[in-house]
């Protein structure tokens, strides 16, 4: 009997299939990348509203105040941690957390007035407190209490742990590879990796989200009518006193939290110009940067740094058309220039960044130059944007 013969494909035919499927993957690749990355965006956000809820809590708890790390009446030593201590009294321990094993973890103060059983020295303690009490410091341009929302003071608003995941952004992939070891650790804080028993082999990763330091400041310190050092020796005995929430006057327009890195429409994972555990881009050093930012009413946002550039030159140019604007706001002010734009020049330049903002220096592209929610002039009272209708 003749042999039955089975239907096949041909080679063309072949070929053309998977051509089509080749063409239907490049379609559906990048689709499939925009909304993973769409998805930790949204992530972000989240994890910015639950902390608006934490910051709304520690506010109620403490008279409408932000969070603040050290004395009232700092000022009164011009932010000398170990003068403080010496010379007023002897201020309260930042707190990290105890481990799995009950050892308790933090940065400690000492000195003369300080009880005997008060860890730490002098010596430490005036260099701690430049890195985790100073809201911000001049000796650690990059660094200050405005970098630890993960510290026992106020992560037992949110879950009572240094490495709740909230305090993470999903895109912030360097400090999150340190972080994500120790989501699951039963402790509240500890340094040493799950993999290793080295004591001295120690990582930290510090959170996504940093609140804003001219907001933590007295709103003197960073005034229209000339910035005031608090590390310095006219500093107001208050320069270090948190402000109350109510003193906002652009809740809408003023930032309180923001993503510290370049996450959204960054050119590289890394900064080939910082050293370090993590070299990651700031969210400043890039011109298309556009982090996830909480503000003063609650709203969470994207916005971008292009935006913030474009809302300061126009303030700028407002007031540069305004002969008498210095004169009518600052009558009787002080003597260090009357500032115009919505942040700080002088703040930028006294806290190691020049005249071009936050991280300048070491920026991605030559066109960037911001100090928003850094340095935002008049602090608590000012705003990093505009409104539309402005």
């Amino acid at each position: 009997m003749p042999r039955s013969r089975r239907p096949g494909f041909t080679i063309v035919e072949l070929l053309v299939v998977i051509s089509i499927i080749t063409m239907l993957i490049a379609i559906l690749l990048p689709a499939i990348g925009k909304a993973r990355d769409a998805a930790r965006v949204t992530q972000s956000r989240a994890n910015l509203r639950n902390l608006a809820v934490a910051n709304d809590t520690y506010a109620a708890d403490w008279a409408d105040r932000q969070f603040t790390a050290c004395p009232d009446d700092m000022g009164l030593v011009q932010g000398k941690g170990s003068e403080y201590a010496r010379r007023i009294g002897c201020m309260g321990q930042q707190i990290v957390g105890y481990d799995a094993d009950g050892t308790l973890w933090g940065w400690w103060c000492g000195g003369s007035i300080c009880r005997t059983n008060v860890p730490g020295d002098p010596d430490y303690w005036n260099d701690s407190f430049d890195f985790a009490f100073a809201p911000h410091s001049p000796t650690n341009p990059y660094f200050g209490s405005f970098r630890l929302p993960t510290v026992k003071g106020f992560n037992s608003y949110v879950g009572d742990r240094w490495y709740d995941s909230v305090f993470w952004a999903p895109k912030d992939v360097i400090p999150l590879r340190t972080a994500e070891k120790f989501f699951e650790y039963p402790g509240e804080f500890t340094p040493i990796a799950p993999e290793s028993s080295d004591e001295d082999d120690q990582s930290v990763a510090y959170s996504s989200y940093v609140w804003s330091p001219s907001a933590m400041f007295g709103p003197e310190v960073s005034s229209r009518c000339g910035f005031v050092d608090p590390f310095g020796s006219r500093a107001p005995a208050a320069s270090f006193r948190s402000p109350a929430v109510g003193q906002c006057r652009f809740p809408d327009l003023k930032t309180r939290m923001i993503e510290h890195h370049w996450l959204q429409n960054a050119e590289s994972e890394a900064n080939p110009m910082f050293t370090g555990p993590d070299p990651s881009w700031i969210f400043s050093q890039g011109y298309n940067s556009t982090p996830a930012v909480l503000f003063f009413d609650g709203h969470v946002a994207v916005r971008g740094v292009r935006e913030a550039m474009d809302a300061d030159e126009r303030a700028i140019a407002r007031m540069e058309s305004d002969s008498g604007f210095c004169q009518r706001e600052c009558r009787g002010g002080r003597d260090t220039g009357c500032e115009i734009g919505l942040w700080n020049r002088a703040m930028a330049h006294r806290f190691g960044h020049g005249e071009g903002g936050y991280g300048r220096a070491q920026s991605y592209d030559s066109i960037v130059s911001t100090g928003m929610h850094m340095y935002t002039t008049d602090g608590i009272r000012g705003r990093d944007f505009l409104a539309t209708t402005e």
